[in-house]
């Protein structure tokens, strides 16, 4: 046995997402696409903001550093993926799974509080517009960014505790195309139930509540832009409903995998692969196309580039 863990296993075995040659191709096809694209289009926003003085506002600064955990979301699991497609031995460390789990939960901690921050500078913004300034200031925002990683690494280091001490002296098959807890405490040679909750109230239970939180602040903004201007502003009602939706798509699956008792694991394997690849896409294309000024201040950035081309 290993001293560290306690456990003979020191890897484990993917079963993938299909072994059809067929499916294969068009999961690789189908995830290096969205990959790409997720990795162009998160790097263009951070670009763009970064660059332009006109986006240097604190809702502006909150999308950029959504882009960035974007950008390491969708690098931690996917490239591993599209190189195993067709490998017939999907094998990934010890190690290799801890890293995983330990930055997949901490990305994802740090987003989900982030989103929450989102939900408050909008909030900000539409119902108490004369204090914006004051109350979203640089300073704030900085702040935020800090306490939203401390946050996700410590959500991060308790997940890691339930895992990293576990005795794994049997099977390592695991039938999925990353690692998370939920699956590996089920390979574990202990009772895992009293873990399986822990994890559920730990994971499960935080993004049910965070989601509902912010759910119930954009319904109350909405209420108050019906209550004082007559309808509600176009502009306003555009940004909260982008917001919406990335927060829809974003906890739907985290609620999913630690909420559900028995999933199925062709739904499980769907909303996981949704997860990895489709979703830090969705989240430009949202913000981008319901956005004029940042749909503006992108043709600037990509104007500016086409220019220096010429030049040099």
């Amino acid at each position: 046995m290993n001293g560290g863990n306690h456990s003979v296993v020191s890897e484990f075995v993917f079963l993938g997402l299909s072994n059809s040659w067929e499916i294969q191709l068009l999961l690789f096809c189908f995830s290096c696409l969205f990959y790409i694209s997720s990795m162009m289009g998160n790097l263009l926003i951070v670009v763009t903001v970064t660059s332009d003085p006109y986006l240097h506002s604190p809702m502006y600064f909150l999308l950029a550093n959504l882009s960035i955990l974007d950008l390491l979301f969708c690098s931690i699991a996917a490239p591993k993926m599209i190189c195993d497609i067709f490998k017939k031995q999907r094998v990934i460390s010890f190690g290799g799974c801890l890293a995983q789990i330990f930055f997949s939960h901490a990305v994802g901690g740090t987003e989900m509080v982030l989103l929450i921050a989102m939900a408050f500078d909008r909030y900000v913004a539409i119902c108490k517009p004369l204090h914006y300034p004051t109350i979203m200031s640089p300073q704030m925002c900085i702040l935020i960014s800090v306490v939203a990683w401390t946050i996700g690494l410590m959500h991060s280091v308790v997940q890691l505790a339930f895992f990293v001490n576990l005795p794994f002296c049997g099977p390592n098959i695991l039938d999925s195309f990353y690692c998370d807890i939920p699956q590996l405490i089920k390979l574990a040679c202990t009772e895992s139930y009293r873990l399986e909750f822990m994890v559920s109230v730990n994971s499960g239970f935080m993004s049910l509540g965070a989601f509902f939180l912010i759910i119930l602040s954009y319904i109350f903004i909405l209420a108050s832009l019906r209550k004082y201007s007559s309808g509600g502003s176009p502009k306003a009602l555009s940004t909260l409903s982008a917001h919406i939706s990335v927060v829809v798509f974003f906890f739907g699956p985290l609620i999913f995998f630690y909420m559900w008792p028995s999933p199925s694991r062709h739904l499980d394997k769907f909303l996981a692969l949704f997860d990895a690849v489709i979703i830090p896409f969705l989240n430009p294309v949202i913000y981008t196309f319901r956005n004029r000024e940042m749909k503006t201040a992108m043709r600037r950035v990509l104007g500016q580039m086409k220019g220096f081309r010429k030049i040099i």
